[in-house]
């Protein structure tokens, strides 16, 4: 089915493509929501993403997945309005496409107002600490750690090696530690 709306679409029929992007757009709205990190610029990333996606389908080969060749105009594009705007910015509290929620992976299930406050403060710690790597190291935590891909898939769609792929995730993951050292030894 798929195969058949991605070949209407690439002949230039709009109906095709909407329908071949429905399946998609939570995933794409999911992953400029962890780059840009608010819902107004994930929304207009969202958009600016797929219209590219429509005007460049007649170049899809074929050779990777749709999705794979999606997931990476979303992330450029999201990388290119960060590099724009010099910031970069990331919320761990709203939800991954299977609709869990980050936060309850790290909230405590009890009532303790203090369990309460000190899991928000670890959680705006991470935050922070995301907001402080490059946008390429970003992407690779994102994609692995937050939103669950593979080592191939997240090299596919950030169209490097594998090998790449998991040293910048060891060096993301190594940053991140040291940056919530440095935050636990200040506080």
């Amino acid at each position: 089915m798929e195969t058949k709306l991605l070949e209407r679409a690439i002949q230039g029929d709009v109906d095709s493509f909407e329908q071949l992007i429905k399946t998609y757009n939570r995933y794409v709205y999911n992953i400029a929501f962890r780059m840009m990190g608010n819902e107004e610029d994930a929304k207009d990333m969202s958009q600016e993403a797929l219209i590219k996606a429509y005007k460049n389908i007649k170049r899809f080969k074929m050779e990777s997945s749709f999705s794979t060749w999606l997931y990476r105009i979303v992330i450029n594009t999201c990388k290119d309005e960060l590099r724009r705007r010099k910031e970069t910015l990331v919320s761990l509290d709203e939800t991954y496409e299977n609709g869990d929620h980050l936060k309850h992976d790290i909230s405590d299930e009890t009532n303790d107002p203090i369990i309460i406050y000190e899991k928000l403060e670890l959680k705006s710690s991470i935050e922070d600490a995301l907001n402080k790597l490059s946008e390429d190291n970003k992407s690779v935590v994102v994609l692995k750690d937050i939103m669950g891909y593979t080592y191939d898939e997240i090299g596919e769609i950030l169209q490097i090696p594998i090998g790449t792929v998991r040293s910048r995730l060891s060096r993301s993951r190594s940053a991140l530690k040291e940056i919530l050292q440095v935050q636990l030894a200040e506080s």
